[in-house]
């Protein structure tokens, strides 16, 4: 079937487009992803999606065919902290600090994400890293994969692992808008994770979304509706969060309150690449805003209790507030950091 079939199926307006099937969307897929459609049937098509609205069957099919091209390895058993591409604007990047948190714990984390993208344009964790001095972009996937080995936290530069993001990239930076990409880089699952956190803006799409996880086999994944549509629980009031396990969907209410941890945020401008990661630093070292600090704390404890790790988030934060006071997740990124900028020799793997 051309792809001209296809884009005219999804293009007739939001009255007349229909869904495509499974099949159709996984050969609409093909075309995209390989390059086989012109820039500007990929345009139209992307534009009509936006406002026909995908559907759980085209999601799957995009994200089946997007994995199958993505370098994919069961590097560690852990959890996957999936926010959006777009970055940060108005808001800390708690998920970073957090990664250390967990891996101390005893839960490996994977992190993954691109230069910034629309619609958003905010600050991703790609510049916090290039802030450091590194660019993940030019390190060999040996080298990634290492360094998730000796700290368990796996830092995927998603366009050299999944190439036909980058070959996309131009296009969705003209169109300037969500595109089906926005949800699918989300979702590659590039670790294999039998556990997900996953990020998203509007209550409007948890039932859509929670249908789709239901059909990629997690153990179990949260929907979180979190600051900026991000996968961070807010820490100066509550977030909705959908649990969702194979034939089980649970909508729940987070409340910091409820742990004595509600904290009012500082005021703070845009954000950028320099700050984040100050701030991050700060916050494993003990000394930082309580806010930001109870904020890294609530999300560890939840994303423990999530991986069925602890049976409750009261008890994740029992595990997870010693080691951000004594010092040991804070050790765990200064060797993460200087392996990452090769300022030490090679580290013993992290058991």
């Amino acid at each position: 079937m051309m792809f001209i079939k296809l884009l005219k199926e999804v293009g007739r307006g939001k009255r007349g487009a229909r869904d495509l099937t499974y099949e159709e969307a996984l050969e609409a897929a093909d075309w995209i992803l390989s390059g086989k459609a012109t820039p500007v049937q990929i345009g139209a098509f992307f534009v009509a999606q936006r406002i026909k609205m995908e559907s759980v069957s085209e999601l799957k099919a995009f994200v089946d065919a997007s994995r199958a091209l993505a370098y994919r390895a069961p590097i560690q058993q852990g959890i996957d902290c999936s926010g959006p591409y777009d970055g940060r604007k108005k808001s800390f990047y708690a998920s970073l600090a957090t990664a250390f948190v967990l891996a101390e714990a005893g839960l490996p984390v994977t992190l993954h994400g691109s230069a910034t993208l629309p619609p958003k344009r905010g600050i991703t964790l790609h510049d916090m890293l290039l802030a450091m001095g590194a660019d993940l972009e030019r390190l060999p996937k040996e080298r990634v994969i290492e360094l998730a080995r000796l700290t368990g936290v796996l830092v995927v530069p998603a366009e050299s692992w999944f190439p036909p993001l980058a070959n996309l990239r131009s296009i969705r930076e003209e169109l300037d808008m969500r595109t089906i990409l926005n949800t699918v880089e989300k979702l590659m699952d590039y670790s294999c994770s039998p556990y997900l956190v996953f990020g998203v803006f509007h209550n409007t799409v948890f039932n859509r979304m929670s249908e789709l996880l239901q059909h990629l086999d997690y153990k179990q994944a949260l929907i979180v509706q979190g600051v900026e549509g991000s996968e961070d629980l807010f820490i100066d009031r509550p977030t909705r969060v959908f649990a969702v396990e194979p034939g089980k969907a649970e909508l729940n209410v987070i409340d910091p309150e409820l742990y004595g941890l509600e904290t009012a945020l500082p005021e703070q401008g845009c954000w950028t690449a320099e700050e984040q990661v100050r701030v991050t630093e700060e916050v494993l070292q003990g000394a930082g805003h309580a806010a930001y600090s109870n904020q890294v704390l609530l999300n560890a404890a939840m994303r423990l209790y999530a991986a069925k790790r602890v049976d409750s988030i009261e008890q994740g934060l029992y595990v997870c507030k010693p080691i951000i006071e004594n010092g040991s997740a804070w050790k765990l990124y200064e060797k993460w950091k200087q392996a990452l900028l090769n300022e030490e020799p090679k580290l013993e793997p992290k058991h």
